[in-house]
């Protein structure tokens, strides 16, 4: 075997170890970052009233994305869906700041999914929601 084909096979055998590992290490990021897909498609979602008191938030499965059901102080309700809308990672609630945060690039989002500082271009999605017999109905 001659210098030339003993560098190129050693070049090939880098360049798979090379690509081998960035696949390894970019696949779990990819799917941290990505929303989530498939499984059920749930286009109603039942929620006890008791379960979002004041100033907090219940986050649930809605048609195969994150949602989030808040309590705002004064007791309104708002239906939104989690999922930033900059590069779609999940949002966080902050109780004691009572906004939403998403921890990718910090964007910060009202209780109503108004945006406040940050990178998202738009506001969270609102979703349709109805109360009745103590019962909150998404969807």
């Amino acid at each position: 075997m001659d210098t030339s084909s003993r560098r190129t096979f050693l070049g090939v055998c880098l360049g798979g170890v090379v690509a081998g590992f960035s696949a390894a290490v970019l696949w779990p990021l990819y799917r941290y970052l990505a929303p989530r897909s498939g499984g059920e498609l749930t286009t109603r979602v039942v929620i006890a009233e008791k379960d979002v008191p004041e100033g907090e938030a219940k986050f649930f499965e809605y048609a195969g994305a994150s949602a989030v059901l808040v309590r705002k102080k004064g007791g309104e309700l708002v239906a939104l869906s989690a999922v930033c809308t900059h590069l779609g990672c999940i949002v966080q609630w902050e109780k004691e700041k009572q906004d939403f945060l998403c921890p990718c690039h910090a964007g910060r989002y009202t209780p109503d999914g108004t945006v406040i500082s940050g990178p998202p271009p738009k506001p969270l999605a609102k979703l349709p929601f109805s109360v009745a017999n103590g019962e909150i109905t998404v969807g």
